[in-house]
């Protein structure tokens, strides 16, 4: 099975956010596990990650990641290729060849490009990472590198959806604490119930910071299981781990 790439025209650095389809996973894992953390053969997720570099027309060594930490920390990348997984939520580069890999099962992947500046960023953003500010510290990072937050642009890949995020009325109250205006992210459920919206949450902060353009590519992880894994939906399945998708962008 070939890989499925889905692409969005507000980005024209080369990217992509790859589904679960045309990887050599099996079992749980069934497809394109691109999560080293995971419990998968350790060979067949440097494959599928081999099989990505090759979509991104990248060495193997060029396509980067980060030790996500549900953080607002941001790496710079440079010239030379780090081996080294920093302990950070999002990565930035200038530097042509270098593929930039954040992995996600439910939280919102964000690319972001500045066509003029030469300048590119990922961004893994679940809720604690959106309400830390990891867009924002993406964005100045990236202008730290010359880009111009007004002709920056980021999409929201695929991510899970209001419908599918039932969370209960603690984490309402917590959320709402920072900012009583906050509650409009929420839809009430059943009960004492309430959904929440990740990805207009994560497209309210971008906009707020006074990027340039940012929208999200419309699909649901949980809601797609032959095509995103989910970690929610593995966890109502009782599963014992997930696979993990990969969003990659490059200059």
């Amino acid at each position: 099975m070939t890989l499925e790439i889905l692409t969005s025209d507000a980005l024209t650095a080369q990217h992509g956010f790859f589904t679960r389809k045309g990887g050599v996973s099996t079992g749980i894992y069934q497809g394109l596990n691109c999560g080293l953390g995971s419990n998968d053969i350790n060979k067949s997720v440097l494959t599928n990650r081999t099989k990505v570099a090759n979509a991104m027309q990248v060495d193997s060594e060029a396509l980067q990641s980060v030790n996500q930490i549900h953080s607002a920390n941001v790496a710079t990348l440079t010239g030379s290729i780090d081996r080294n997984a920093k302990k950070a939520d999002a990565m930035v580069t200038a530097t042509k060849g270098i593929a930039l890999g954040i992995l996600t099962a439910d939280c919102a992947p964000i690319l972001f490009s500045d066509p003029d500046a030469g300048v590119i960023g990922a961004a893994h953003s679940g809720w604690k990472g959106a309400i830390s500010g990891i867009s924002e510290a993406t964005l100045s990072a990236m202008e730290a590198l010359g880009a111009k937050r007004e002709n920056i642009s980021a999409v929201v890949g695929p991510s899970i959806s209001q419908r599918a995020y039932e969370v209960g009325p603690e984490f309402f109250e917590d959320f709402t604490a920072y900012d009583g205006a906050y509650s409009r992210f929420f839809a009430q459920g059943t009960d004492d119930r309430m959904q929440f919206d990740l990805p207009s949450f994560c497209l309210y902060r971008l906009r707020e910071a006074g990027i340039g353009h940012a929208t999200w590519t419309g699909h649901c992880t949980y809601s797609e299981p032959d095509r995103f894994y989910s970690y929610r939906r593995t966890c109502h399945a009782k599963q014992a781990d997930y696979g993990r998708l990969i969003s990659v962008i490059r200059l």
